[in-house]
Formats: structure tokens, C-alpha cells, sequence
């Protein structure tokens, strides 16, 4: 595992170590000005911003809703793309096509074609009802970024979880079908006893 083990590592420790070090020096992009050790200036700095906290607080927000939708929505579409039916792998095509749009495109695409208050495509929908549009970054900016971040990264957790499921025990899932469990059941009972038999085998 060390070929693919020590990429990785230098992958993520790499920025971090950079991260941590820039933090501690001193240096205006826009002036030009020499790089200065400023110690914990830096630091001391944001913790006495006003907008510290509500930016950690916004920002825990944001992930998490971002992870429970992603996670939530994975596992629904994980479950149904696990059964057999017509048209399945052009379906498949159209929910993993947003995780190769680049964010930027994303971003655009949502804020001028759907999101936009005036020719996006909610707002026209909103129209057809006899409704107001909406302006979602004006009136609900956090709501909208984590629309957009969760409709992109829905597709890497499906993808994750219907591997996962592909790789179950069929046997155990025909077992379960027989005596009447759902889809959700039968594939939360297929992995957790694959989950046991593998520590077994382990032990």
C-alpha cells in the first residue's frame, strides 16, 4: 500500500504544512510588500473580528447540511439504482453527469439559468402559478450554496454507495427479498451481515 499511501499523504500534508506556515507571516499581494514573520498577529486578528464566529457557525452549518443531503440522497438513489429497470444506465449517465461539471460552471449555471429571479428557470416555473419569483442569493444565499454544493457532490456519495452495493452478497439480498424486505432493508441487511462475515474471516 506505501506507493499509493505515500502520495497521498504528501497529497493532503503538503497544503496543510503551507497553510500553517503562511499563517504566520505577513504579506500584501496587492502592495508587493516583503514577506514579514508576524507571529500570532495573524491569529490574534480574526479571533477579535466581529465576523469570526458567525463565519465558523455558517460555515458548520453549510457542511453539514451539505454532508446529510449528500449522504441521504446517496443512499435513495444508491437503493433504487440497485434494482433492475428500464433505461437504467442512461438514468445513471444523467444523476453522475453534475460531479464533472467544474464548481465555477456549476455556480454560473444555477445563478444565471435556474436561480435567477428573472429568466432563471424556477422563477418561470413560479410565473406558470400565479407566483412571485424569488431572489435566492439575495434572500436566502446560504440556502442556495448549499443547493448548488449538494446537487454537485450528490453523485460522488451515490457512486460510493452503489458500488457498495453492488458488491453485496446476492444471495443474502434474495434471501431477504423472500421474506418480504424492501430495498432499503434488504440492502442495510446484506451489508451489515457482509460487514460480519468479513471480521470474521478477519479474526
Amino acid at each position: 500500500m506505501i506507493p499509493s499511501v505515500v502520495p497521498l499523504l504528501l497529497w493532503m500534508i503538503v497544503p496543510l504544512a503551507m497553510a500553517i506556515v503562511m499563517s504566520f507571516l505577513r504579506y500584501n499581494l496587492l502592495s508587493g510588500s516583503a514577506v514579514v514573520f508576524s507571529g500570532f498577529d495573524n491569529y490574534l486578528f480574526l479571533a477579535g473580528d466581529a465576523s469570526f464566529i458567525p463565519a465558523i457557525i455558517n460555515t458548520i452549518v453549510f457542511i453539514g447540511a451539505v454532508l446529510i443531503i449528500s449522504v441521504v440522497a446517496g443512499v435513495l438513489l444508491a437503493v433504487l439504482y440497485d434494482q433492475d429497470f428500464y433505461g437504467k444506465n442512461v438514468a445513471m449517465l444523467l444523476v453522475i453527469a453534475p460531479f464533472f461539471v467544474m464548481p465555477t460552471v456549476s455556480a454560473l449555471v444555477w445563478k444565471n439559468m435556474i436561480m435567477h429571479p428573472v429568466n432563471g428557470l424556477i422563477s418561470l416555473a413560479l410565473q406558470k402559478f400565479g407566483l412571485a419569483p424569488i431572489d435566492w442569493f439575495g434572500d436566502f444565499p446560504m440556502i442556495s450554496i448549499i443547493i448548488i454544493v449538494s446537487w454537485e457532490w450528490v453523485p460522488f456519495a451515490f457512486l460510493i454507495l452503489v458500488t457498495a452495493l453492488k458488491s453485496l452478497d446476492q444471495e443474502q439480498k434474495e434471501a431477504a427479498a423472500i421474506d418480504g424486505a424492501g430495498p432499503l432493508m434488504r440492502s442495510g441487511t446484506s451489508y451489515f451481515l457482509t460487514l460480519r462475515r468479513r471480521s470474521v474471516w478477519s479474526s
